[in-house]
């Protein structure tokens, strides 16, 4: 159980480095998000990546081992995505 949030924080970490770099990439895509919604947007996007976090941690500890698993894969989707983003082929 105790390697599963391990797991999990690890790879927490690494979600949250790649969400703040597609965040500062300054692709087009992070420029269509309106004007109104901006700072505070981009912030709440950081919420919720930390909401993810924490659920998943704290199911894990709780006896959902398993879903260290569904969050590593959660986690390989958004590599793929910050990936794609970030070398532009988005």
């Amino acid at each position: 159980m105790w390697f599963g949030i391990l797991v999990i924080f690890c790879l927490g970490i690494g979600n949250f480095a790649l969400h703040r770099a597609v965040l500062e990439s300054g692709h087009p895509l992070i420029g269509q998000i309106p004007r109104q919604v901006g700072w505070l947007g981009r912030r709440l996007t950081l919420v919720a990546e930390f909401t993810v976090l924490l659920v998943a941690m704290l199911l894990t500890a709780n006896g959902w081992p398993a879903l260290a698993w569904a969050y590593g894969a959660y986690s390989a989707l958004n590599g793929l995505a910050a990936w794609l983003i970030l070398t532009g082929r988005v």
